[in-house]
């Protein structure tokens, strides 16, 4: 007697067989269906981003008006002095103990690895595209430097609250992951403002030269004079630094201590320290030593601490830091649609580098870091650091464009395509990251 089952077939010789066509065919389906699960997780918080700076798009039109140069300016300050320091501190204050420590030391680590790559492929693509001397900074900014900010603040917690989550429990990955993304903000601001700030200085510092041997034909004198040091501190032979030395060092006898204090003046004087000591940064420093100092910690934070209500305000403050911070960036997004004389190749080469070629590497470095045992088992964590590869560019690439006057214009352009095709690779990235992780 034949006969048959779903998984089982009842065999001529007397025996039930496994049927393995269909139970290939049902795992098929299973993984299917568990990444269509997936690609709608990793969809709802690219479609928040985008329904938000989309909004900040609209407001900053000139008929509309409430989200003008001088209304962003007020926003951005607001954002930058109060609610992004605020988020950062509670965040980490109540998520960071001495144990977590041990795991994420690595994510500085990831970040800077980011950097690094990105600054080798963009030289890559300047020589390939051969970019002009005064984009050259601007291209190596946005290669270089992603939005380690705002977006991995809306994704992280939103992958969380989605039903079909692989991260458990929402309510501990949200708090986990806001964690995450604030200390990798506050990270990318130290590498933002030191690295990619002393690159497109000394970028910015050649443009100068091109104009004066052209001012005969340009009309126009070097824009970065306020840069540059008074003219009555220069020596005659133009450097300013013997004139501040002891006498013995401008003599000749220059001792190896003053030697050390002369370099680390220059290194000084290259870097923004103000914007590297960013209230986000303090907040972060801050943040660590109460999460990590037990008896601090005991008075701030937790439902019995005497203090409780510091720490709750401040998360409360916080919690302005995302929509707002989102609509700046849309309202900024708005440049990018003027015209520009910026090549097409060079904007595709940087569009491809920070969506296709970053993501790529960005799995081999976490999955190295993984199998020597610098990560945890955390999957959320990995996601992160996989994350921290696949975004666009930071929207302060455009600030620091604009005090070096080097690429203004080109760089909204810029902006205005990677977080267009960001839209769809940072959902495809999210979904493929995620099943990788499961």
């Amino acid at each position: 007697m034949e006969g048959e089952t779903l998984f089982f077939s009842y065999g001529r010789n007397g025996r039930w067989e496994l049927r393995e066509e269909i139970i290939l065919e049902a795992l098929q389906r299973s993984s299917e269906m568990g990444f269509l699960d997936l690609f709608v997780v990793a969809l709802m918080p690219v479609l928040k981003v985008l329904l938000i700076t989309g909004t900040g798009l609209f407001l900053a039109l000139d008929r509309v008006d409430l989200l003008g140069s001088n209304a962003r300016t007020f926003l951005n300050n607001l954002v930058f002095y109060v609610f992004s320091p605020s988020l950062v501190l509670s965040q980490l204050a109540e998520t960071i103990t001495l144990q977590s420590l041990g795991t994420l030391w690595f994510m500085p680590v990831n970040i800077l690895l980011t950097f690094i790559i990105g600054s080798i492929l963009a030289w890559i693509l300047i020589k390939i595209t051969r970019t002009p001397p005064h984009l050259q900074g601007l291209v190596i900014g946005c290669c270089s430097a992603g939005n380690l900010g705002n977006l991995l603040l809306i994704i992280a917690p939103a992958v969380c609250e989605e039903p079909n989550s692989p991260f458990g429990d929402s309510t501990v990955c949200s708090n986990y992951g806001m964690a995450y993304a604030s200390l990798s903000m506050a990270v990318g601001a130290i590498y933002i403002w030191t690295y990619v700030y002393i690159i497109m200085r000394i970028y910015s510092d050649k443009i100068p030269e091109v104009i004066v041997t052209n001012e005969s034909i340009t009309g126009s004198g070097s824009y970065t004079e306020a840069l540059l040091p008074p003219s009555d501190n220069l020596s005659s032979n133009g450097h300013s630094v013997q004139a501040e030395l002891p006498r013995t060092m401008s003599e000749g006898n220059v001792t190896f201590m003053g030697r050390t204090f002369l370099g680390v003046k220059k290194f000084a004087a290259k870097i923004n320290l103000k914007m590297v000591f960013a209230p986000s940064t303090i907040a972060a420093i801050c943040g660590f030593i109460i999460g990590t100092v037990s008896p601090i910690r005991k008075v701030l934070i937790g439902d019995n601490a005497p203090l409780r209500v510091i720490n709750s305000s401040a998360a409360l403050m916080g919690e302005a830091t995302i929509p707002c911070m989102t609509l700046v960036v849309g309202a900024n997004l708005l440049e990018g649609l003027k015209r520009s004389g910026i090549n097409v190749s060079v904007v595709a080469g940087i569009v491809a580098v920070r969506n296709i070629f970053l993501p790529l590497i960005g799995i081999g470095v976490v999955k190295a870091a993984k199998h020597f045992g610098m990560v945890g088992s955390d999957s959320l964590y990995q996601f992160i650091l996989l994350l921290q590869f696949a975004l666009p560019p930071a929207m302060s690439i455009g600030a620091i464009a604009q005090l070096f006057k080097a690429g203004e214009g080109e760089c909204s352009v810029v902006m205005l395509w990677c977080y267009v095709v960001a839209t769809f690779s940072l959902t495809l990235w999210s979904t493929f990251y995620m099943w990788l992780l499961e």
